[in-house]
C-alpha cells in the first residue's frame, strides 16, 4: 500500500497543485485473497474535501486507507481551497477543469492508472459533495457515477442574496467571486441543477448519484430541494437520510455504501451500513 503526496504544475489554477493519493499496488496475498475485487485493475475515487479544509481531512477523519485496499481503489484526494471546484472568473481558477480534465490526466500519465469511464468516480463532503455532483455533471464522459454527502447545494439560496450579505461563513463578494454572477445562476453552468436539465434537455449521459444527508443537517433543506429535481427529471439517483449532523460520525456511516453504488451501481445501504 503505497501513501503518495504529488505536487505539480497546474495550468488550470496557475499554481502547484497538490494531492494525496492512497494506492494498493502492493497489496500483499492473503488481502487478495477471496476479494474478487483484485480481479481486475485498480480503479479511482477522486474525493473532494469541504469548505475551510483541505487535502488532509479526508484521511484524518475517514478510513479511507482501508477502504483503497478493501475495494482495490485508488484514493485521490486533490487540494481545493474554498473554490467550490468550479471556474471561476480569471486566469488560475479554473477547479473544475483542474479536477474533471486536467488531474485525472495527469495521474492517467504518471502512474497509468485507468482513462476508461467505468474506471472513474468522484465523490465528496459539504462542499466537495456540490463539487462531487458538479464535475460529474459536467465530465459525464469521464465519471461512470458520483456520490455526495451533505453536498452543499446553496445555489438556489444564495442566487438573491444583497451585495450587502455577511455571515459567519462567507459573504457577497465571496459568492460572486466563485459563481459568478449571482442573479444569473439559474443559467450558469456553475449550477449543477442547471448542468443536470442541459443533459437531460440534450439526452445526453447523466452520471448515477448517490446522495447522503442527516436530518438534523443545516444543508437537509437544500439537499431535499435537489432531490425532487432528480425526481422530476428522472435521473439515476439513490438517496439516503438518517439521524444526524454535519460530521464525519454521520458521512462514515454511508461510506461503505457509496463505495458499493460507485463499483456497482446497487443501493445496498441497508446491507452495508
Amino acid at each position: 500500500m503505497a501513501s503518495i503526496d504529488i505536487a505539480y504544475y497546474s495550468i488550470a489554477i496557475s499554481r502547484v497543485a497538490h494531492a494525496h493519493i492512497e494506492l494498493p499496488n502492493d497489496a500483499n496475498a492473503w488481502e487478495k485473497r477471496d476479494n474478487p475485487h483484485y480481479n481486475r485493475p485498480v480503479k479511482t475515487v477522486f474525493l473532494l474535501h469541504g469548505y475551510q479544509n483541505d487535502l488532509t481531512e479526508w484521511p484524518t477523519h475517514a478510513p479511507v486507507r482501508e477502504t483503497a485496499l478493501k475495494y482495490n481503489l485508488a484514493m485521490v484526494m486533490p487540494y481545493g481551497g474554498n473554490s467550490f471546484y468550479l471556474d471561476a472568473k480569471g486566469r488560475g481558477n479554473s477547479y473544475c477543469r483542474f479536477i474533471g480534465e486536467e488531474l485525472p490526466k495527469y495521474l492517467q500519465n504518471t502512474l497509468g492508472l485507468s482513462d476508461r469511464r467505468e474506471d472513474n468516480y468522484i465523490g465528496g463532503i459539504s462542499m466537495g459533495g456540490f463539487g462531487a455532483i458538479h464535475t460529474a455533471y459536467s465530465y459525464p464522459e469521464r465519471f461512470e457515477r458520483a456520490f455526495a454527502m451533505s453536498p452543499a447545494l446553496i445555489v438556489n439560496a444564495i442566487k438573491d442574496i444583497p451585495e450587502s450579505f455577511s455571515d459567519p461563513m462567507a459573504d457577497y463578494d465571496y459568492y460572486s467571486s466563485v459563481f459568478g454572477p449571482l442573479n444569473e445562476l439559474d443559467s450558469s453552468r456553475n449550477s449543477p441543477e442547471f448542468l443536470l436539465r442541459e443533459l437531460k434537455r440534450s439526452d445526453s449521459r447523466i452520471p448515477p448519484l448517490f446522495q447522503a444527508c442527516g436530518t438534523e443537517d443545516f444543508l437537509i433543506k437544500n439537499n431535499r430541494e435537489f432531490l425532487h429535481v432528480l425526481e422530476e427529471l428522472s435521473a439515476p439517483h439513490v438517496y439516503h437520510e438518517g439521524h444526524g449532523t454535519h460530521e464525519f460520525s454521520f458521512w462514515n456511516k454511508y461510506l461503505t455504501p457509496a463505495i458499493h453504488f460507485l463499483l456497482t451501481g446497487e443501493d445496498d445501504a441497508q446491507n452495508n451500513m
